[in-house]
């Protein structure tokens, strides 16, 4: 079994570095204006993934920071994923040319799942699903917006698309640091042959480990990574032991 995945985060808005407290662009706390210098950083920290969100494009529909994502790619050498507003082929093959390992789709994936199927056919392990939940339920439109459709149901429908993973957002925890919900990334995982991605409240070194934990027992895909942001920029989280757990 491959090591779980750290990915640490940089959410763009207005070109700055920033953490959402539940998805609302109103609770912003900016912790730099140099993306770049950013993904260096953790770059310097062993951090060989990034995930990389363009708040504002999540809004507009449309990128929005492509200058800022633009210098993270350039000046990240691991792997970099991106979301935020890319609902448009052309959208993803932009990014994908651009050098992005990975797209992420959210709002696209419930609204138009051909284009996720289509995207993943032709970009085989480049296309990551965005299911985000409140409270059982897809969230969309940047989490403005909660359908009536459950996050197993979604994620089931791409079950035989060929996406590389699935990203798993529990938005009621994200940028809060109420810690990781790991029971329900677990339950996702066994639900689904698709490699799920950790996302949401991360709040210290526990959550990592029973992650890692969480993986024992479960047969398909499973549980790929982990996404992590304000635990990294408050402190909280200590990037190299992190890496130190996961890679044993």
């Amino acid at each position: 079994m491959n090591p779980l995945i750290i990915f640490p985060a940089i959410d763009l808005k207005g070109g700055q570095v920033v953490r959402l407290a539940e998805g609302d662009m109103a609770r912003a706390t900016v912790y730099g204006d140099d993306p770049a210098a950013q993904a260096r950083a953790f770059a310097e920290a062993g951090a060989d993934h990034l995930h990389v969100v363009d708040l504002d494009g999540a809004f507009a529909g449309r990128a929005v920071n492509a200058g800022a994502i633009e210098a993270i790619v350039a000046a990240f050498p691991g792997r970099v994923q991106v979301g935020g507003g890319i609902r448009e082929r052309a959208a993803i093959e932009r990014w994908l040319a651009l050098g992005v390992a990975r797209v992420v789709i959210g709002t696209a994936a419930l609204d138009h799942p051909d284009l996720v199927r289509e995207a993943a056919a032709a970009y085989p392990d480049r296309i990551v699903v965005a299911v985000d939940a409140r409270d059982g339920f897809v969230a969309t439109k940047g989490w403005a917006d909660v359908s009536e459709v459950r996050v197993v149901d979604l994620a089931m429908r791409f079950a035989d698309a060929g996406v590389a993973a699935l990203l798993f957002t529990d938005v009621g925890r994200d940028g809060l640091l109420k810690g990781c919900n790991v029971a329900a990334t677990q339950a996702l995982a066994h639900a689904t042959p698709i490699p799920v991605i950790a996302s949401g409240g991360v709040a210290g070194i526990e959550d990592i480990e029973a992650l890692v934990a969480a993986r024992e027992g479960i047969a398909e895909g499973g549980i790929e990574g982990v996404i992590t942001g304000r635990a990294l920029y408050d402190g909280r989280l200590d990037l190299g032991e992190a890496l130190r757990v996961v890679r044993g």
